[in-house]
């Protein structure tokens, strides 16, 4: 490809709103200060020597002055394969960087304005432009035009905020890496939906869902189970390599769940007569759309979907690229089952290269968001997030105390004398002494790694603690709040140890691994949660509800209560009728 020529259009004096300087000595001194901006962000962008070309940056000053400056820069690096990303350059790029985020489809601030992240010319007519700004000359439609006009001319154009880029780094760089910053500007539409109507899909389709009866629920999950037994073959065949752990277990956990729509979503949780012919009742509802985020596991995307379909929310999927032909030909299986019902929208997968952090500021979209992967996706969603909730975990930090099996009463017969290990594992799990734990030892020990270490492998780190209640501080200083367990015969020094430890299961004489919402009975799971507020630990349907108030009355005011006023609060508790979803 030709090298890239960046035509850079600036609004000096919106980018340096701090200099206060009248007449032509302003436009002067905005004009040295966006060269050296300009030169600063060639400077700390990262080429090898094959990249470094020069070229021709135009400077406007909000249409007066016209001058250039000759910087280093990279090649754009355009594909003509508009799935591989998000911009197609072409020779030259326009950006056009202001105070705002990107074009809007009608004046900021106003009620229903959305952001456009794809521009095409024949959508003109539906953006609605304000006036022009206090700041700026002509107002965007103005801007509009220009890039319509440079567009035209073979140039690509995008539309950015430039003091304020979307990620760390330069805004013009964002761009041309293809990150989604701005609105960019496009000859042709994508055949597949972009995102944001993907998730106004989804909403649509969820609220249709939660209307269904559940026993059409629990139809739309039947089916879906058949259709994976049926479609087995098909299934591996899309892709064998991402199935092999997962290929006996798809449809158990979905049939396991059925049996426990009927009471769950619409469920009536409390019934109250506030006074005579007022009555108040608390049911369980969706919480609306989700967006789970998910690496790697296929299996995950018919469990997710089932609970989804089970609590009558909406679904946003976003699988990872290691699985993309597993997850796309199960989701049409998803897509097959809710048909029967005419929901097939309610559940959306994300197949465009969209980044994790682009759709964690689709806050107006989303009103749950649920990462299952690795402890570093959550810590990413969890700082992309822009007002949406997360769902998730910490690092899966464990802790297991062995309290008394020998030392209690080491001659007698059922104490502990030997701690075997099976020759198969010997030589593939790696121990980790603690700091204290090492100092006992009379051989040198594997190398220390900070106690608040997930080591996902088969390995694992012994330390010594004094008490139970020194095991209770080591965990609380560096456990994750997920699961802890101890080994002890004592049934007092459990149950201490149970009401102590602050984790989402906290297990007397049992694995860890039975931390798990198969195990423990509701069936899937959309993972589990360490956090204290809504669900915490294993997350099945219930954690995917909310609830509301239905007050029923009889044209009662409030100055029916009053002192002088005919009724009086009763505030009585009446038996839960069974409620009809529908």
């Amino acid at each position: 490809m030709a090298e890239e020529i960046f035509h850079c259009l600036y609004i000096p004096h919106l980018l340096y709103p701090f200099l206060r300087v009248d007449g032509h000595r302003r436009k002067k001194r905005h004009m040295r200060h966006i060269r050296f901006w300009t030169l600063n962000m060639a400077k700390h962008m990262t080429l090898n020597n094959g990249q470094r070309r020069l070229a021709e940056v135009l400077v406007v000053a909000h249409g007066t002055c016209v001058t250039s400056h000759r910087i280093f820069h990279c090649r754009a690096g355009a594909r003509n394969n508009p799935s591989s990303s998000r911009y197609d350059l072409k020779k030259s790029l326009l950006n056009l960087l202001l105070l705002i985020n990107s074009l809007f489809d009608s004046p900021p601030g106003s009620d229903d304005a959305k952001l456009i992240d794809i521009f095409y010319p024949g959508d003109q007519q539906s953006v609605t432009f304000g006036t022009k700004s206090r700041v700026g000359m002509g107002g965007m439609e103005a801007k509009v035009k220009a890039a319509l006009w440079a567009f035209q001319g073979g140039t690509s154009v995008v539309i950015a905020n430039g003091p304020h880029p979307k990620v760390s780094g330069h805004v013009i760089t964002d761009i041309v890496e293809g990150k989604k910053v701005g609105t960019f500007f496009s000859e042709v539409k994508p055949a597949s939906p972009t995102v944001e109507e993907q998730g106004e899909m989804a909403r649509s389709g969820g609220r249709m869902l939660a209307t269904l009866e559940p026993e059409q629920r629990a139809e739309i999950i039947h089916h879906l189970a058949d259709l994976l037994t049926d479609q087995r073959d098909e299934i591996l065949l899309a892709n064998k390599k991402d199935l092999e752990e997962a290929e006996g277990r798809l449809a158990a956990p979905l049939l396991k769940y059925c049996g426990l729509l009927p009471g769950q979503c619409g469920a009536g949780l409390r019934q109250m007569q506030i006074a005579k012919d007022l009555e108040l009742e608390q049911v369980t509802v969706p919480i609306g759309v989700l967006l789970v985020i998910f690496e790697s596991r296929p299996d995950c995307l018919p469990q997710v979907a089932a609970l989804a379909i089970a609590s009558g929310n909406g679904l946003l999927l976003k699988g990872g690229k290691e699985a993309s032909h597993s997850n796309r030909i199960l989701h049409l299986l998803t897509q097959e089952a809710l048909s029967i019902h005419g929901v097939k929208e309610a559940v959306q997968l994300v197949n465009t290269r969209e980044e994790v952090e682009d759709l964690c500021c689709l806050d107006k979209m989303i009103d749950l968001l649920i990462p299952r992967g690795s402890s570093q996706l959550l810590r990413d969603i969890q700082k992309a997030a822009k007002g949406i909730p997360v769902m998730g975990q910490s690092e899966g930090i464990c802790h297991m105390l062995v309290r008394d099996s020998k030392c209690e009463y080491p001659a007698a017969c059922n104490a502990l004398e030997t701690l075997l290990i099976h020759r198969d594992l010997l030589r593939i799990v790696k121990i980790h002494a603690g700091p204290k734990f090492a100092s006992y030892l009379a051989f040198s020990p594997s190398e220390v790694k900070p106690l608040r270490t997930e080591y996902g492998d088969l390995e694992l780190c012994i330390e010594v603690v004094d008490s139970v209640q020194d095991a209770i501080d080591h965990i609380r200083k560096y456990g994750s709040s997920h699961t802890d367990v101890i080994v002890t015969e004592n049934e007092k020094t459990a149950e201490f140890f149970l009401q102590h430890v602050d984790s989402a299961c906290v297990v007397w004489n049992a694995s860890t691994r039975f931390s798990d919402g198969y195990r423990f009975g509701p069936g899937a799971e959309v993972g589990i949660s360490t956090s204290r507020i809504h669900a915490r630990g294993p997350v099945g349907l219930e954690g995917l509800l909310t609830t509301k108030w239905l007050l029923r009355g009889q044209d009662h005011v409030l100055s029916d209560f009053s002192e002088h006023g005919s009724l009086k609060h009763l505030h009585e508790n009446l038996p839960i009728p069974q409620r009809n979803t529908n």
